[in-house]
């Protein structure tokens, strides 16, 4: 490369860098919109459970059937639902809270040719992001539960944010259910076999959660955790 060639090469970067550098300046305004429109919203709709597994379950699956009845069975004990917004579970648990009458909340991420809101959410109970640690900061500031049905990455990311938080104490104790002994049973034995023996989670970790196979375990463990704590926002 020549000198000159490396001049011009040099100024690109410094102008690709300077461009870059204001649109990372601009993008706070956007950020904290999202979090202002996520806060006023949220604190009207009142307490809710959120609900989150594969986007990729199919109404036929047995999962997908359970996180409707879960989702329906909220209103007897005071609570509205709260999903990611979109397909599988996510639907599952907005079709559920629809159709019993109680709170059905979305928060939906925008993804280019992938997600689109489920059908189920109530129309003023929609919000949508561009930035996935905004949707996961509300959820982890505003659900009043974790139903982990199975899922994948996306399913294991908002699990392990919740349980890491709990863990240090950097959001309040709330339930966190594991719903179907038979996909989790891996996990939690991964748990307990490698980071528990290896010393890198204490005994009492394995506490913060609960590894459940029926909608009524779900509903007693939320109802038996609520008659004793009021719901408030974590954080």
């Amino acid at each position: 490369m020549t000198h000159e060639e490396e001049i011009i090469k040099r100024s690109f970067q410094r102008k690709w860098w300077n461009d870059v550098k204001t649109k990372n300046s601009w993008s706070v305004f956007k950020i904290m919109a999202e979090f202002v429109q996520s806060h006023e919203k949220l604190w009207e709709i009142g307490p809710c459970v959120a609900i989150f597994g594969s986007a990729r379950t199919a109404p036929e699956d047995k999962y997908y059937k359970a996180a409707v009845e879960i989702a329906a069975r909220m209103k007897d004990i005071g609570f509205g639902v709260i999903t990611g917004g979109g397909p599988g579970i996510m639907e599952a648990g907005n079709k559920g809270a629809r159709e019993s009458g109680t709170g059905s909340v979305g928060l939906n991420i925008n993804l280019p040719f992938e997600q689109e809101p489920n059908p189920y959410i109530d129309s003023d109970k929609l919000i949508d992001y561009d930035y996935f640690f905004v949707r996961k900061t509300i959820f982890m500031q505003y659900a009043q539960g974790y139903i982990a049905m199975p899922g994948g990455f996306g399913t294991l990311d908002e699990l392990s944010e919740a349980l890491t938080l709990i863990q240090t104490n950097k959001l309040v104790s709330f339930p966190v259910i594991l719903y179907g002994k038979e996909f989790w049973q891996d996990l939690v034995g991964w748990f307990k076999n490698t980071l528990l023996a290896k010393g890198m989670i204490s005994p009492g970790d394995l506490d913060l959660f609960h590894v459940v196979d029926t909608v009524d375990e779900v509903v007693t463990i939320i109802s038996d955790f609520y008659n004793k704590y009021a719901p408030k926002p974590n954080f």
